[in-house]
């Protein structure tokens, strides 16, 4: 959910609240085979893509930089919009909510990347992310 409304904010320059506010959840449903999902569990899903997407938009800069430190030879504007989002929801992760070990949003990160981006895109932001995990001296299991 929370790739879907970044890559809807990067291609349309959406304001977040309205992003938020217009997120179609039985729409994403439908879309992902989720219909059996509880309502209940649905909207705590909504809940944390909505605190990832504010929370990533609120330290962009901050992540932007973390990134391109470590993407040698790639500019952040070169890169896949679904990359670029990838990679950004996965940083705020990994420095903002202490509460997900960073192989989980490693492992995370790189099936979303695999799921929507190209053939290339697992093993680029797992390189990243994996490179930023070391020069942050994040514990793997935090």
């Amino acid at each position: 959910m929370a790739l879907q409304m970044l890559y809807q904010r990067e291609l349309g320059d959406a304001e977040p609240a309205l992003l938020l506010r217009a997120f179609d959840i039985h729409g994403f449903r439908a879309e992902t085979a989720d219909a059996g999902a509880s309502q209940q569990i649905s909207e705590l899903a909504l809940d944390y893509a909505r605190t990832l997407v504010e929370g990533s938009l609120a330290h962009r800069e901050s992540i932007d930089r973390m990134v391109a430190d470590q993407a040698d030879n790639w500019r952040l504007e070169r890169m896949p919009v679904v990359d670029r989002n990838v990679l950004r929801l996965a940083v705020y992760e990994m420095r903002f909510q202490s509460d997900v070990p960073a192989v989980v949003v490693i492992d995370e990160a790189i099936e979303l990347a695999k799921k929507f981006g190209s053939e290339q895109s697992g093993r680029f932001v797992n390189g990243i992310l994996d490179a930023l995990r070391a020069t942050l001296n994040l514990d793997p299991s935090r």
